[in-house]
């Protein structure tokens, strides 16, 4: 019996050893770092580097803290400029200006066809002629009955005439206040009349409603127009003025008052001289600008409005 359990105990111990073994070997293995695939790329960690700032001097920087280096452009108009369109139906007859043709205040730029109503005020004026004498006679017949009727109740306060006869004279004075009011009324309507046939006589003539230079013209001879019919375009030569926008970013720069340079690219090498005349006191949300209007200084015989001009503050 003691030999059995001592092998028991050999077996026993055995299998402990070889347990404890196979424990540590695995232990072993979990405790070596892990492979590292090659192949992979690093991950780089590093911050980039900032943007470089402006370096002084540089145009970028200048124009962010001086807004005299800011240039604009915009259109040169000038301060009367008029469509001159037709006010009625008719036929143009004739045409007595061209473009580049410079004209008065008052000057008939073109003539429509006004034979009709030249015929139509004489015979206007011949209804007002017949209406006023007409009107003359019957208050000369007023004034006549008027002092019969005073006799007759004079005479029919003495028992002279009778009651029928002093009725007769009230009817004559009653009917010729009704006439010269008729008349009067008559007179007044040809008079009218006469007038809206001279207002259409007077807008046969196209006229130039100020001084300056014809810049377009849409008429041509024999052309039916009718009203609203733009038939010329004039402009005025002086004042010069150009409008143009300034962001907000630089609008303090750009007061009334301040002198600027004006310069474009159709005459290379000219520069003209002006000055801020209004600035718009409200910022268009749009576009985050303001209006401003430059008045030209002494406007060189070469600008024309519609020219494009570049600006900016004087230095």
């Amino acid at each position: 019996m003691t030999t059995s359990f001592g092998c028991l105990d050999r077996r026993y111990c055995a299998v402990t050893i070889t347990l404890v073994a196979a424990a540590l070997l695995c232990a072993g293995c979990d405790s070596h770092p892990a492979a590292v695939d090659a192949s992979a790329a690093p991950v780089s960690t590093a911050t980039p580097p900032p943007k470089a700032a402006p370096e002084p001097g540089s145009t970028a920087l200048a124009e962010a803290t001086d807004p005299r280096s800011f240039t604009t452009t915009g259109p040169l108009v000038a301060e009367q400029q008029a469509d001159i369109a037709a006010e009625r139906n008719g036929r143009v007859v004739g045409i007595n200006v061209r473009i580049g043709d410079r004209v008065k205040k008052g000057q008939v730029l073109a003539q429509l066809d006004d034979r009709t109503l030249k015929s139509a005020c004489e015979s206007q004026k011949a209804r007002v002629a017949s209406a006023q004498a007409q009107l003359r006679e019957w208050q000369s017949e007023q004034l006549t009955a008027e002092s019969d009727l005073r006799r007759a109740d004079a005479m029919r306060d003495a028992k002279i005439i009778s009651e029928e006869n002093w009725e007769h004279a009230k009817y004559r004075v009653d009917e010729t206040i009704a006439e010269v009011s008729r008349f009067r009324e008559e007179a007044a309507a040809s008079e009218a009349d006469l007038n809206a046939a001279n207002v259409q006589l007077e807008q046969s003539h196209i006229v130039a409603p100020f001084a300056g230079v014809v810049g377009r013209s849409t008429v041509r001879p024999a052309q039916e127009v009718k009203p609203g019919d733009v038939l010329f375009w004039i402009t005025a030569e002086a004042p010069l003025e150009v409008l143009f926008t300034v962001p907000e970013t630089a609008m303090a720069a750009f007061t009334a008052g301040k002198p600027l340079e004006f310069a474009t690219a159709d005459i290379p090498g000219f520069h003209q001289e002006g000055r801020i005349v209004r600035v718009s006191p409200v910022v268009d949300p749009a576009s985050g600008s303001i209006q401003v209007v430059g008045a030209v200084v002494h406007p060189s015989k070469l600008l024309k409005p519609g020219m494009t001009m570049q600006v900016r503050l004087a230095p």
